[in-house]
């Protein structure tokens, strides 16, 4: 495997830190300047160190309840106004002349339990980005996270849902092996609801022969064409109609479910398609959810699944069109280790075609957001400004337009009303700046000796504190990586 020596080098410390993490924060290019690639590797194998405990947050299962419990007080809520008497529409003529006490002002509603969840979610989400020690590990969560798609624009479900899938089926599984993250994110409640597969029954199950209900094709298509082979990986409709009865009764437990716990995943067995399926040519003649689990682990292991990882791995960290024979050398490396994620991690930052790549790559507003709070130690109390600027830039958190997740080439976020909503983005960050020092010292935290003489001195020329920042995080040197 081709290697770089980067010992003593500031310039390979910045590529470190932008590239392959979410930018410096104050002293962090001097730490990494001694061995850059030992900088990553020192984080990657950290114990548990993408898992998620700084503070406690209820599982799926919890999350899910409280809703199911917000629903039902609103139902109950909805029915006692329905059968109280009619009010007057008005006093009678004796009574209006009277004078009547000002009421107390009205307090303010509850937020619903999903937005409470999704906010809560988020600062934990943000404040473990914001504080990583060189981001590596969570730029490989928000990656496998963006891989994985759910939205919480689907209902209130998925609102609070999507932060446990991120903590529950990303996070212990984004350095183990890839078939685990395929069955725990498939199997997760999020999943099921994002892709409808809750009611998904075999047409030749009981409930599809007499109830007339059917069989839903969106997860089994969406895992062979976004999660495992690609839409080029050789599979045919044929295929996704099998897949879809290999997968009919993987569904969650509703409010009122007569098995498993409410908000769980659940299997139900009188829902699934009897009989062997045919997938890839293959035969699964597995009883219940085994055949599922046999079906994802096989896809896990297949060479198609190999190269289109090894693409958009390589694709998110290096290049939009990433060198052909490194994403050849990550495809070995994931079907040489069995579909090792820490191997696969590590196999990148050991190529030198992964750091000798130009900075092209334009941050997406996710990092672009964290980077400047890293890089300033601005951590907001709570996540509403981080949410509001995410949200600006076009990437509201766990709610992209498609299961295809948020776009990953720079063309996306670099079109020119991209561009200008960016910049006042910068102005807003900018003006919110109190006490992190003169401009030219943040510039130095976060490029050193890799800061242009172009935008030094368009630092220095601002005709502002205010502006010297918004051109600082306009610069070429924090939008590229």
């Amino acid at each position: 495997m081709s290697k770089v020596t980067m010992a003593l080098d500031p310039l390979a410390a910045v590529t470190a830190l932008n590239r392959f993490g979410f930018g410096a924060k104050p002293g962090d290019l001097s730490a990494a300047a001694g061995d850059p690639r030992g900088f990553l590797l020192e984080e990657l194998r950290t114990p548990e160190v993408a898992l998620l405990r700084e503070r406690p947050l209820p599982g799926v299962a919890e999350a899910l309840q409280r809703c199911y419990l917000d629903q039902q007080q609103k139902r109950m809520e909805r029915e006692r106004a329905a059968m109280a008497p009619p009010t007057p529409s008005s006093p009678p003529p004796a009574q209006a002349a009277a004078p009547t006490p000002a009421s107390p002002p009205a307090a303010k509603p509850e937020p619903p339990p999903e937005q409470t969840l999704f906010r809560d979610e988020a600062m934990a989400r943000y404040a473990k980005e914001i504080n990583a020690r060189a981001g590596f590990v969570e730029r490989l969560v928000a990656f496998w996270s963006n891989h994985f798609a759910v939205s919480v624009a689907k209902s209130g479900f998925l609102r609070a849902a999507a932060g446990p899938f991120e903590r529950e089926a990303i996070r212990p599984h984004v350095l183990g092996k890839f078939r685990d993250l395929l069955l725990a994110a498939v199997r997760h409640p999020a999943m099921v609801l994002y892709l409808d597969n809750q009611r998904s029954i075999g047409p030749a199950a009981a409930p599809g022969r007499f109830a007339g209900k059917g069989l839903n094709e969106n997860l089994a298509r969406e895992i062979l064409e976004l999660h495992t082979l690609g839409v080029d990986g050789g599979y045919a409709q044929t295929d996704v109609t099998a897949f879809a009865r290999i997968l009919t009764g993987w569904s969650v437990a509703e409010a009122e479910s007569e098995i498993g716990e409410p908000g769980a995943f659940v299997f139900k067995a009188n829902w699934h398609e009897p009989g062997a399926q045919t997938l890839l040519g293959k035969e699964y003649a597995q009883q219940g959810a085994a055949q599922g689990e046999a079906a994802l682990r096989d896809l896990a292991a297949r060479p198609q699944t190999a190269k289109h990882i090894a693409f958009k791995l390589a694709r998110h960290f290096v290049a939009d069109a990433p060198p052909g024979e490194l994403v050849e050398a990550l495809a070995r490396v994931f079907v040489q280790t069995d579909g090792d994620l820490r191997a696969l991690a590590e196999a990148l930052i050991a190529d030198e075609r992964a750091w000798r790549a130009p900075a092209t790559k334009i941050r997406n507003p996710n990092e672009f957001v964290v980077a400047a709070a890293r890089a300033s130690g601005v951590m907001p109390a709570e996540p509403g400004p981080l949410l509001t600027l995410a949200n600006s830039l076009g990437m509201p958190l766990w709610q992209p337009a498609g299961p295809n997740g948020f776009g990953d080439t720079s063309d996306v976020w670099a079109a020119p009303e991209a561009i200008k909503t960016r910049l006042d983005v910068a102005l807003a960050m900018a003006q919110r700046l109190r006490d992190v020092g003169p401009p030219l010292s943040l510039l130095d935290t976060i490029a050193g000796l890799a800061a242009s003489r172009e935008t030094r001195e368009a630092v220095e020329r601002a005709e502002s504190r205010q502006q010297a920042f918004a051109i600082l995080f306009m610069s070429p040197e924090f939008q590229r990586r």
